[in-house]
């Protein structure tokens, strides 16, 4: 199936083009493809656009998610990871409302760390625990491929160790 696309010059000299969902057909009598019109969605510039992006949503519930978005997108994109992030997402909201992060950089400001890395570390961490929990060196590979932390995509052992290591040192801090 395909869109057919014929014109045709009017009165006035202006073409015009017409759309048509068309079908090759092989017609064994006489051993040619023919072409069947199976729609004509008249003039192009008349085109009810809303109404053919209706049908494209209509048919694309049809197929499953991954093989409508690929038919969908763009011919040089390519679908390269997906990740879930809803329980993520909510203890983030709920570790920003409450001012974790804020408490955390605050009580890092000075040190001869990067508080920003430091507290999105710990909050994987943090998260890990409470949505999968593992051992620190298990995280640092559910971070890395299991769930979309926002401001964290990759993170090392080491990395947890130091993390944790500046929390000990602030932690009193942190605590109240």
């Amino acid at each position: 199936m395909y869109v057919r696309v014929s014109s045709r010059r009017n009165k006035t000299g202006q073409t015009v083009r017409y759309l048509q969902l068309a079908h090759n057909e092989w017609d064994p009598a006489a051993g040619v493809s023919r072409t069947k019109v199976l729609y004509s969605f008249g003039r192009e510039d008349d085109l009810d656009r809303p109404a053919v992006q209706r049908l494209v949503t209509a048919l694309s519930r049809l197929l499953d998610p991954a093989t409508a978005a690929t038919l969908t997108a763009p011919a040089e994109m390519t679908l390269t990871d997906a990740r879930p992030m809803g329980g993520a997402y909510l203890l983030d909201g709920l570790w920003r409302r409450l001012g974790v992060d804020t408490v955390i950089r605050d009580a890092l400001a000075g040190k001869r760390v990067d508080a920003d890395r430091v507290e999105r570390i710990l909050f994987g961490l943090t998260a890990n625990r409470a949505l999968k929990p593992s051992s620190k060196l298990a995280a640092t590979d559910w971070i890395a491929h299991d769930v979309h932390i926002d401001g964290l995509s990759k993170v090392v052992d080491e990395a947890c160790y130091r993390a944790m290591d500046a929390l000990l040192s602030v932690e009193d801090q942190v605590a109240r």
